[in-house]
């Protein structure tokens, strides 16, 4: 049985509550520790993390700056497309509006 428990946040020095539910989820989830930082500072922890580059993108939401475009041309129309890969040539290469259209016939 789970019961409150009052911890001191490492960044702030305020205490918080670790709930009973928390630690619940905390079991079902396989973490081994209990949160050392109070909800604001763990939000601002995560925020600064989002913002500064933290990692290698994906779903995640993080992000490590302007991604690097690369000029193709459209196997569509023949225009100029912009994509973020390197074509390789083995597949077609769409500007955004034949993507679109290719995207939507499906």
């Amino acid at each position: 049985m789970y019961t409150d428990q009052l911890i001191t946040c490492v960044d702030c020095g305020n205490q918080f509550t670790f709930t009973a539910g928390e630690q619940e989820f905390y079991e079902q989830k396989g973490f081994q520790n209990k949160p050392s930082r109070c909800p604001d500072c763990r939000q601002a922890r995560k925020a600064s993390r989002m913002g500064s580059g933290g990692g290698g993108g994906g779903s995640r939401g993080y992000s490590s700056g302007p991604r690097e475009m690369f000029k193709a041309t459209c196997s569509a129309c023949g225009g100029v497309a912009e994509v973020p890969f390197q074509p390789r040539g083995d597949k077609p290469v769409y500007c955004r509006d034949c993507f679109q259209k290719q995207r939507s016939a499906y």
